[in-house]
């Protein structure tokens, strides 16, 4: 829970308010008093209200300021930036300050992270600029940094945290306490010991809660839990995260290759995978890829152009099925005012089918053990659906236009697309799962084309036979 802090603004604004307001977000009076400063190069007044902010307090700031504000503040702050903001940064802000910031500071920023957060602004550099910054670290903290920098992106190997507490079995609790009293170089939190043989291979881990309740002549390896879950430091993050969800980890020991230990993955950078994955599947189902709030106009456009383009030539698809049925529709306008009504209750049902089925396809909810009990659901969810909307439409065509056939073509029409769209909602994304094809950012493009085309077929083609 983050603190609210009372901030006495200066100049003209004297009002004593807080930082944050109800909902937990960055009160604009006082970005805005920040902006002021800065665009006015009151630097003493910019420092006196930021430099008291938490550091996840100063990363929203950070976010929330203009492109060019951001670099001033960092120049204002200087030397007294408090570096350990970076990891909290939003990608597009961290890759702006690490250009601008001076390579000091950022050697300074990674040698004092924990290893994780290290390698987390290490990698967003460039293999020139790597090279420079790893020179420059002391070579224990550089071996460690590009061991984790050896593992491919989004793994549990750039995810871990190197530095980790380790004793072998023979030891009593009283020298595995007076080893961690007296060696400096120890993770700042921890919550367990990781117990390995001469190779350094896990064998187990000692919670703190229970080794601080054993006397000190007991030797760990009675005190040791075998029900470890060990993690490959390749494994896929995602993976990982689920890992940790099934299971109720706080933490877990990470392991090359040969088993030996290389580091721990916890629980808090786990909550950040969740959070990362659960975004980037909602913004691919909305066609806008890896975009944030920070990127610019050009980079924005550019990440929405391509799926826009595919969503154009969809529509040009469905235009050609309506245009088949061109001279019909001249006949009987009422047909033209009802087909966005078919086509947008069929959009809309196979969207919330479709968001359920990624969303599972993604946990590994769903599967090939269920998939068909999970297709037959929303078949029936389908003929429910469309027979009440049926019922529905069917008295309003009859009531609006005063035709009874009208009112059943629609009806039958609304039956049909709901049921394509419940299927199309869940089949389509599991196919392009099987075919490895990212359904989060492709089904949406693919079932819209399925409800529309098959919405205005049915839809007009029902009118064509029956009422002319």
């Amino acid at each position: 829970m983050r603190v609210k802090y009372g901030i006495h603004m200066m100049s003209d604004l004297n009002d004593h308010i807080q930082l944050r307001d109800d909902d937990g977000e960055l009160r604009p009076d006082f970005v805005h008093a920040v902006e002021k400063y800065l665009e006015q190069n009151e630097s003493r007044e910019v420092r006196e209200l930021v430099l008291p902010l938490h550091e996840s307090d100063l990363a929203d700031l950070f976010e929330l300021l203009r492109h060019d504000n951001r670099s001033k503040l960092a120049a204002v702050l200087g030397d007294d930036l408090d570096l350990s903001m970076l990891p909290e940064l939003d990608e597009a802000v961290r890759d702006q300050l690490l250009h601008e910031l001076p390579s000091k500071q950022i050697i300074q920023a990674i040698s004092e992270l924990d290893s994780d957060d290290a390698v987390y602004l290490i990698e967003a550099l460039e293999e020139g600029d790597q090279s420079e910054i790893l020179d420059k670290i002391p070579e224990f903290n550089r071996a460690t940094l590009q061991r984790s920098l050896d593992y491919p992106e989004d793994s549990a190997g750039r995810l871990m945290q190197a530095d980790v507490i380790a004793v072998p079995p023979f030891w009593s609790v009283g020298q595995t306490i007076d080893y961690m009293r007296e060696t400096e170089n120890l993770p700042e939190n921890f919550s367990e010991i990781y117990v390995v043989d001469p190779s350094f291979h896990p064998m187990g881990y000692v919670p703190l809660s229970r080794l601080l309740r054993a006397k000190r002549p007991v030797l760990i390896e009675t005190i040791t839990q075998t029900d470890h879950h060990l993690i490959s430091a390749e494994q896929d993050q995602e993976e990982v995260a689920r890992l940790f969800e099934r299971y109720s980890l706080m933490s877990a020991p990470v392991v090359d290759e040969n088993k030996r230990l290389v580091g721990v993955v916890t629980v808090d950078d786990i909550v950040e995978v969740i959070q990362e994955e659960a975004e980037e599947d909602i913004h691919r189902l909305g066609g806008v890829g890896d975009e944030s709030l920070t990127d610019s106009v050009f980079l924005t456009t550019r990440s929405r152009f391509s799926w826009l383009f595919v969503n154009l030539l969809t529509a040009i698809l469905a235009s050609l099925v309506i245009a088949l049925f061109g001279a019909t529709i001249d006949k009987l306008v009422a047909l033209a005012i009802l087909m966005p009504i078919v086509a947008s209750m069929g959009g809309n049902a196979a969207t919330q089918t479709m968001t359920v089925a990624v969303r599972a396809l993604a946990t590994k909810d769903l599967g090939p053990v269920n998939a068909l009990r999970v297709i037959g659901r929303e078949f029936l969810v389908g003929i429910l659906n469309g027979l009440l909307f049926a019922l529905i439409m069917g008295i309003i065509a009859y009531f609006w236009f005063d035709n009874d056939q009208l009112g059943l073509v629609i009806g039958l029409a609304m039956i049909f697309n709901m049921i394509v769209a419940g299927l199309a909602g869940i089949i389509v994304p599991m196919g392009l799962d099987r075919m490895k094809i990212d359904p989060a950012v492709a089904s949406t493009v693919f079932v819209t084309t399925v409800t529309d085309v098959v919405g205005f077929f049915v839809f007009l083609g029902l009118a064509a036979y029956w009422l002319f």
